[in-house]
């Protein structure tokens, strides 16, 4: 009854199912160690958050270039305040507000831009304190340069004049006449009574939507397990009972039983075309008969 599984379409389907099944088993294994890579990342980056902040704050230069290893450690940079300018659409404890940004020159000429604090309600020049004059030095988390668009960054462009959307060195070199660390500093303690900016996790370590995207995944794969399995049965069972039924000759019997009606239906019709012939042929003869007597 399972002879067909040696036809070469069975071939096809059951060499389908051998690769299909550990081919989807290997995608889903996949997704599910990067949405576990995605945990582990966040769960390392908050307790390097916690842990740096009470640690010793190191210079710039020792930091520089902000990896996932240096982002959110504790630096000290000394240099002149310039430049000011506002950071717009910046939520903190789901109020809307803005950052207020100042260029830090140091004595390399090179500026870092650093986050003196936040104040909510729309960005306002009047609002954001003037920074301090003279020579400071700051101590702060150092951060990313961000990307418009991503890590909750505004992807708007044609800010107005003394604002900026991103904190990066891409986007600050078109403001100001000098360069920029391609890096930023978020002050420990707000400047001039501000709320300090908390210190956001590098970009792909958090449990963001992509962390989630990963998790639907790896269920979809699992899931194209079990219909391909499903699908392989169902066919089986289905090849299996018209095998079942040819061998009682089901299949025939009723092929047979068809092709017994055809001919007792074209018998008949033979039979009724025959009667109609008789009865023409009586016609015409009952016809004759009555001209015939009308001659006579």
């Amino acid at each position: 009854m399972y002879r067909f599984l040696l036809t070469p379409r069975w071939w096809g389907i059951n060499v389908f199912v051998v690769l299909a099944i550990p081919f989807c088993i290997f995608m889903g294994s996949w997704q599910l160690g990067r949405f576990e890579d995605r945990v582990q990342d966040h769960e390392t980056a908050t307790t390097q958050h916690e842990s740096t902040r009470r640690e010793a704050a190191r210079p710039l230069a020792e930091l520089l270039p902000v990896d996932k290893a240096t982002v959110g450690e504790q630096t000290t940079v000394t240099g002149r305040y310039d430049d000011q300018l506002l950071v717009p659409e910046r939520k903190l404890d789901d109020r809307e507000g803005f950052y207020v940004l100042t260029l830090l020159r140091t004595d390399g000429g090179e500026a870092l831009p650093v986050v003196r604090g936040w104040l909510p309600g729309e960005p306002d020049p009047a609002k954001a304190p003037a920074p301090p004059t003279g020579e400071v030095t700051v101590t702060g988390a150092l951060q990313a340069a961000e990307s418009p668009g991503g890590n909750g960054v505004s992807g708007r462009s044609g800010w107005p004049a003394g604002q900026t959307g991103a904190i990066s060195a891409a986007t600050l070199l078109n403001l100001v006449p000098y360069d920029v660390y391609d890096a930023w500093v978020t002050l420990n303690d707000g400047d001039s009574g501000m709320r300090a900016v908390p210190v956001s996790a590098p970009q792909n370590t958090g449990l963001d939507l992509k962390a989630f995207q990963n998790l639907g995944y790896t269920g979809e794969w699992f899931a194209f397990v079990g219909f391909v399995i499903f699908m392989w049965f169902r066919l089986l069972r289905r090849e299996a009972e018209l095998a079942r039924d040819a061998e009682l000759g089901l299949v025939t019997r009723d092929a047979e039983d068809t092709g017994d009606a055809d001919d007792t239906g074209d018998a008949g019709d033979a039979e009724k075309a025959e009667n109609a012939a008789d009865a023409e042929d009586a016609g015409d003869a009952a016809s004759k008969g009555a001209r015939a007597g009308l001659v006579s």
